[in-house]
């Protein structure tokens, strides 16, 4: 009878003082006020691991992007903590929606936030302040590269569709990103409460005096911050789209150059956001499930063989498995020669680099390119120019560069440069392109412009094609109607892999 007892009781111990660690591994959520810099409140969603002991936990900490909420992390980040034991703090920026403050531009004081959070996090929601990563998409992702240079604290940082120098993302080579900048300016008002930069911003860009707001890049854009990364050893991943129409892949492809500490590049399909948003959700992503594996090698520790894996990867714009190389592309590539010519300026044609969030979008998930019918671009107003046909395809990788020697009559005037793949009908898919301002009437001078990068596959018996006009409805043009540009001798390098 004695030992029966014994027994039971026994049993009863083992089931009712089990130890929280031995049920299974989930996660918990909780709305919490953060207090940020000046006490500034911080409504965020902080996500648990529930099963797995008492921590401390790894800490991820991922802004919020411009206009969006803090719900936006929360599914990615619930498997984050139930699969992996983060804890997880997704907060709404400060300025937008239910937070306090006032927007500024990833200023110092949103900036600072990140560091708050991680003290908060530390303090009262059981994470490790040894082991720490930012994260972040688009706004939320330029603040977690800030952050990672001024808080050494943060081991690892993962960047998704982020911008790494403002002014080349909304002002490239002089040219006013004019569908971005609209965007933006509208979702900060719908959703939030602009701040005294952000106003005077504005105002500079509707009297047309937008090179005035350049000044204000440099302090928030993690390119300046390069040696401040490098110094702290930051672990960098870096995913962005080939069609961004925000913050074009070129300045990250820069910035990841002069990375010197442990780093990843991930170009693939997509605009804006599109690459990564249903990883977000907690949906299966291949950049989201990339971020994990980046974290758990560099703020938790695990060997899971991340470092030893080729860094940049990149994906085919038009179609294709990943290539993975040690480097950025930069081996063979095919010089044109361009004849020279004349054209008037001011005048739209049919070639132009398409819609913002939808363009992208279409060549991302549907493999739908901006395209144009090359016979039916007005020789009057745009320099075209056909490259040789290849009889067994070619694969363009890198950066093509055009060296373009012009002569324009009028003061000011906006060229804008195309590469278009073409088939035997002349109907062409948009490669990539850049704009970029020439001043100086009548001055001749050669031009040293920059493409976009890109990874893009030409079918067997296509050829490549510029087209160079002087409008294009994305960007601000300041051509001159009527004006004329005369084209000298010039060339386009393209890079072949």
């Amino acid at each position: 009878m004695r030992r029966s007892l014994v027994l039971v009781l026994v049993l009863l111990a083992t089931l009712l003082g089990a130890p929280v660690a031995d049920a299974a591994p989930g996660h918990q959520i909780s709305y919490k006020s953060i207090p940020g810099v000046g006490g500034t409140a911080l409504k965020a969603f902080v996500i648990e691991p529930t099963g797995q002991g008492p921590g401390p936990f790894p800490l991820l900490v991922m802004p919020s992007s411009w206009a969006v909420p803090n719900i936006e992390y929360v599914g990615a980040a619930a498997k984050l903590a139930k699969e992996s034991g983060y804890v997880v703090v997704s907060y709404t920026s400060r300025g937008f929606w239910d937070s306090g403050g006032e927007i500024d531009i990833a200023g110092p004081e949103t900036v600072g936030d990140v560091s708050s959070v991680i003290d908060w996090a530390i303090a009262h929601a059981h994470a490790d302040a040894t082991k720490v990563g930012v994260a972040g998409i688009s706004y939320g992702a330029g603040q977690s590269l800030l952050a990672a240079a001024n808080d050494r604290r943060i081991k690892a940082a993962a960047a998704l569709s982020t911008w790494t120098d403002l002014a080349r993302s909304l002002y490239p080579n002089s040219t006013v990103n004019n569908q971005a900048v609209e965007v933006l300016l509208a979702a900060g008002h719908a959703t939030g409460r602009p701040g005294p930069v952000l106003l005077e911003a504005e105002d500079a860009y509707r009297d047309g005096r937008f090179s005035e707001v350049v000044p204000i890049s440099a302090g928030r854009s993690a390119a300046s911050k390069i040696e401040q990364l490098n110094a702290n050893g930051t672990a960098v991943l870096l995913g962005n789209a080939w069609n961004d129409g925000m913050f074009a892949p070129g300045q990250i492809t820069d910035l990841y150059s002069r990375l010197s500490g442990p780093k990843r590049l991930m170009l693939s399909p997509g605009d804006h956001a599109t690459a990564e948003l249903f990883g977000a959700a907690g949906l299966p992503n291949e950049i989201w499930e990339a971020t994990g594996r980046w974290f758990d090698r560099y703020v938790k520790g695990t060997a899971n063989g991340v470092d030893a894996e080729q860094p940049v990867q990149l994906k085919p714009n038009n179609g294709g498995p990943w290539r993975k190389f040690g480097a950025w592309p930069d081996g063979a590539t095919d010089t044109v020669q361009l004849d020279g010519r004349r054209i008037t300026a001011g005048w739209n044609t049919v070639a132009d680099s398409g819609t913002i969030l939808l363009s992208g979008a279409l060549q991302g998930f549907l493999n739908i390119p901006t395209g144009v019918s090359l016979p039916l671009v007005d020789r009057n107003v745009a320099g075209v120019w056909n490259g040789p046909r290849y009889p067994a395809g070619a694969t363009v990788a890198g950066t093509p560069r055009l060296k373009l020697t012009v002569t324009p009559s009028a003061e000011t005037t906006t060229l804008f440069a195309y590469l278009y793949e073409v088939g035997p009908l002349g109907l062409g898919a948009l490669v990539t392109h850049k704009p970029v301002k020439v001043t100086g009437a009548g001055r001749t001078q050669t031009l040293d412009v920059a493409l976009e990068p890109t990874l893009w596959n030409v079918a067997a018996g296509n050829r490549l094609a510029l087209v160079v006009d002087t409008v294009d409805p994305r960007y601000l043009s300041e051509s001159t109607r009527g004006s004329t540009v005369t084209f000298g001798p010039s060339s386009l390098t393209v890079p072949k892999g």
